[in-house]
C-alpha cells in the first residue's frame, strides 16, 4: 500500500496560522485607516445668523444724521464633526460702512456632535455723524454687516481635542420705513 502524505504536518499548520495572522493584521489596519479617514476628520464649524429682526429703530434725518437700532437675531453654530464643539464667550461686531457701531456677546456653550446649536442674541447699535448716513437714510435703506470669530475645541471620544475656528461675515439691509431686515447673506 502506498504511503499517504500528511498535509497536516506541524510546518504546514504553522504556515497556515502565520498567513491567517498576517491577513487578520492587514484587515484590522484597513479598518482602522478607513475609520480614521471617515470619522476622525475634523472640520471647522459653521457660524451664521439664521434670522435677524428689528426690535427698535430710531432715525434722525436732520443734521447731524443718526440712527440707533436694536436687533434680535438667532445665531446658529453648525458642528459637522463626530465630537462636540465647545467655545467661550465671543463678541459679534455690528458694522456700518466698516465702522463698528455695536457689539453683542455669543455666550460660551457647546454644540453636540453633528448638530446645530441655535442661540438668541440682542444687539444694540448706534451711528452718528457719518457723511454717508444722510444719503442712506433718504433712500430708506441702511446696510449693516456683522463679523465674529468663534474659537473653540472639538472633543472626539473624550481623548482627542483639536482647536478649530468658525468665522462669520454677514451683510443685511434694514429698511427704515418698514423696519424689516432684507437680503441677509452670510459667508
Amino acid at each position: 500500500m502506498p504511503a499517504q502524505t500528511n498535509t497536516s504536518s506541524p510546518a504546514a499548520k504553522r504556515r497556515r496560522c502565520l498567513i491567517y495572522t498576517a491577513v487578520g493584521i492587514i484587515l484590522q489596519t484597513l479598518i482602522i485607516v478607513a475609520f480614521v479617514l471617515i470619522f476622525m476628520r475634523i472640520k471647522s464649524p459653521k457660524l451664521r445668523f439664521h434670522s435677524v429682526s428689528v426690535d427698535k429703530l430710531t432715525v434722525n434725518s436732520a443734521s447731524p444724521s443718526s440712527f440707533s437700532i436694536r436687533l434680535n437675531g438667532e445665531v446658529a453654530v453648525r458642528n459637522r464633526n463626530f465630537g462636540h464643539f465647545k467655545w467661550a464667550d465671543t463678541p459679534i461686531s455690528i458694522l456700518y460702512r466698516g465702522n463698528t457701531i455695536g457689539t453683542v456677546q455669543i455666550p460660551g456653550d457647546r454644540a453636540k456632535a453633528r448638530s446645530t446649536k441655535k442661540l438668541n442674541v440682542t444687539a444694540a447699535a448706534e451711528a452718528k455723524n457719518d457723511r454717508n448716513l444722510t444719503g442712506d437714510l433718504s433712500l430708506g435703506k441702511i446696510t449693516l454687516s456683522s463679523h465674529a470669530t468663534l474659537q473653540g475645541k472639538i472633543h472626539l471620544f473624550k481623548v482627542i481635542k483639536r482647536k478649530k475656528t468658525a468665522t462669520m461675515d454677514c451683510t443685511m439691509d434694514v429698511d427704515t420705513r418698514t423696519r424689516a431686515v432684507q437680503n441677509l447673506q452670510c459667508k
